[in-house]
């Protein structure tokens, strides 16, 4: 399940508006960086900017298309810029190439969704992941498209397609090479230009990421070859220069989106992954694969690095600091050889900047943000819990009276597979208006969470809202000795598996005086099969509902409902795959019967996240109002 961002959209146009770097590239030599760049209250637009990497100096905008959205730059090895510019109203995405001149030419229109360009070995072609007609926005968390009609017999099919940069394809002329009925990932061309390594899977795109395979895909006939059918969640396959070796991130993962794991490695002609960096007490987050090497990144507790893995999995740190990192095919991007490095840096107190230079000393060299207001002060907190060092977040009102006791809000991450990581808080999110309002925030990463290796993360397999409870329970008495929290006055909130929590909490204790559940499942045994991703459960629960039912039911709030006494406001999205609302009725349904207050709200056309502004503002005003109520209403 996906993680809810603890920054939601936007309602209005801030006081302050954050400047904002998405989609960051590197040159190969290492002199520039490409991202595209918006301001938060202007909508999806903004243009690309090249920027130099000794100053952050603008060399370069580009912005060809005033009605269009820009993603996905890169670079070929000769200094080309390849993008994706997307016009929803026409419904098409187009492949762009600027050359060094500040020339620009269309290399190919798609009609439907592309991401992901990658340039061939020989600079004379171009890869790019396409989905002709979709019937919705790629991705488990977006609105699931209408099910009606015969049903499941259809999927949205992302495919792999290839242009020559000389030549120009229109919307009709697009064909995949890849087979049609796989659904590709992600993907890397091979050196020698003659194929790709790609992950996989047959059928549902939104469903089979848990059960993807690393296949080699040719690139002249679309043939699949197995490489190899891992045991865990793949993510950023990667392949070695001399063509022999394929690396990713692989482990326990509930999202596409939440990357975390070891590294394995396997070779390119087939055979069994080993994992390289099996006894590492931390998470690698990304990976790249380099001319000297491997490069990724990687959360270890409250810190972000940059780190070197060499062939035996040894790791290097080359920089860290405690904020979250951000680029485009990674979470931060090198030059070919490794010694320069980019990625956009945030922290709970300070906006994006563009950090870059030496991998070992990255330093910020943009400052558009510098003015923008820390709405929180934030402290990273260690308890011990079940054996475990367990590490979480406390963010406080910039001006809180330590002398006064306060009410707090425990706010649960998605997943379970994931973790609270530094994301400036902005003046319109949930998080300010509870801060705002006079609360603390406690951001726990508990068993489960990424941050300290796959032991860790693994922990909770089997024991979804057991020992991940238990530390959450343990991090509020760890809170409760150093900031002056109220314990007469704590709340919980959560979207996704921080959803069922919340509803889970409900017939476990009575520590909180609200609860706030955001797409929560309620009935693991209704859940398993109504909605549209029940792949990812099996990694958790080891088998299906239709094997172990007893485990599902061990689990489910329902079962416990009427042990349930906090009043809870739940949420969600009309068309939510991951966590159809049903599951939110059925809880809702539940609590009414028992005489516990409660409220529901079902988003129209929303799917697992909140996108719309208008829908998002009513949400936080919603859950603002149902804390005020219940958690200071009983002071």
């Amino acid at each position: 399940m996906r993680l809810f961002p603890l920054i939601l959209l936007l309602t209005a146009a801030p006081a302050f508006a954050t400047h904002k770097f998405e989609d960051l590239a590197i040159s190969p030599r290492g002199e520039a960086v490409a991202a595209v760049e918006l301001e938060d209250d202007v909508g999806t637009h903004g243009p690309i900017v090249l920027r130099r990497v000794a100053d952050g100096r603008v060399l370069r905008m580009i912005d060809p298309c005033a009605g269009c959205d820009y993603s996905d730059p890169v670079f070929a090895a000769d200094g080309r810029l390849a993008f994706i510019s997307r016009d929803r109203a026409a419904g098409t995405v187009t492949l762009n190439l600027a050359d060094a001149g500040g020339h620009l030419r269309t290399v190919a229109t798609v009609k439907g969704l592309a991401e992901a360009p990658r340039f061939a070995p020989d600079g004379k072609r171009i890869a790019l992941l396409v989905t002709l007609d979709a019937t919705k926005e790629t991705g488990a968390t977006q609105a699931g498209a209408r099910q009606v009609g015969e049903i499941g017999e259809k999927n949205d099919e992302k495919r792999i397609a290839i242009f020559d940069l000389a030549g120009t394809v229109a919307g009709d002329a697009v064909k995949p090479v890849s087979p049609a009925g796989r659904y590709i990932y992600e993907y890397a061309w091979t050196p020698d230009g003659k194929g790709f390594v790609a992950s996989t899977a047959l059928g549902n795109g939104d469903d089979n990421w848990w059960v993807a395979t690393i296949d080699a895909i040719d690139a002249a006939t679309g043939a699949v070859r197995s490489i190899a059918k891992p045991n865990t969640q793949v993510r950023f396959p990667r392949i070695s220069p001399d063509g022999k070796t394929v690396a990713y991130v692989g482990g326990l993962m509930s999202d596409y989106g939440s990357v975390g794991g070891d590294v394995w490695t396997v070779p390119f002609a087939g055979g069994t992954p080993v994992d390289r960096t099996a006894d590492l007490k931390a998470t690698i987050t990304s990976l790249v694969w380099l001319k000297d090497g491997l490069r990724g990144t990687m959360l270890e507790g409250p810190d972000a690095a940059l780190v070197r893995i060499d062939e035996r999995g040894s790791i290097t740190r080359l920089w860290s600091k405690p904020a979250g990192l951000m680029a485009g095919d990674a979470k931060a991007a090198f030059s070919l050889d490794g010694r320069v490095a980019a990625s956009t840096v945030v922290d709970f107190e300070h906006a994006a900047a563009l950090y870059a230079g030496p991998a070992a000393a990255l330093v910020q060299i943009t400052h558009a943000n510098d003015a923008m207001p820390a709405l929180v002060r934030s402290k990273s907190v260690s308890w011990n819990s079940g054996g475990f060092q367990v590490q979480g977040w406390l963010l406080a009102p910039p001006n809180a009276d330590p002398a006064q006791r306060a009410p707090m809000i425990v706010n649960v991450h998605g997943g379970p597979a994931s973790a609270h990581v530094p994301n400036y808080i902005d003046a319109n999110g949930i998080t300010a208006d509870l801060v705002r309002a006079g609360y603390y925030v406690f951001l726990p990463n508990p068993r489960g969470s990424y941050g300290q290796g796959e032991a860790f993360t693994a922990a909770n397999k089997r024991d979804f809202g057991g020992g991940d409870l238990k530390d959450i329970l343990a991090g509020i008495d760890a809170v409760e000795k150093i900031a002056p929290v109220d314990e007469g006055r704590l709340g919980l909130m959560g979207g996704s598996y921080g959803g069922f929590m919340a509803m889970w909490v409900n017939t476990q204790t009575n520590r909180f005086k609200a609860l706030v559940a955001g797409a929560g499942l309620s009935d693991w045994i209704s859940y398993y099969g109504t909605n549209g991703i029940d792949q990812w459960m099996i990694p958790f629960f080891g088998k299906s509902m239709y094997d172990d039912p007893k485990a599902y039911w061990d689990v489910s709030a329902i079962q416990f409902i009427k042990r349930a006494k906090t009043p809870a406001f739940i949420y969600v999205g009309e068309r939510d795959i991951e966590v159809p609302p049903t599951q939110s009725v059925e809880y809702w349904h539940a609590l009414k019967e028992m005489g516990v207050p409660t409220s529901l709200v079902i988003y129209p056309g929303e799917g697992h996240r909140l996108r719309d502004p208008a829908h998002a503002a009513d949400m936080r005003k919603r859950t603002v109002a149902w804390f005020d109520k219940y958690v200071k209403g009983g002071q």
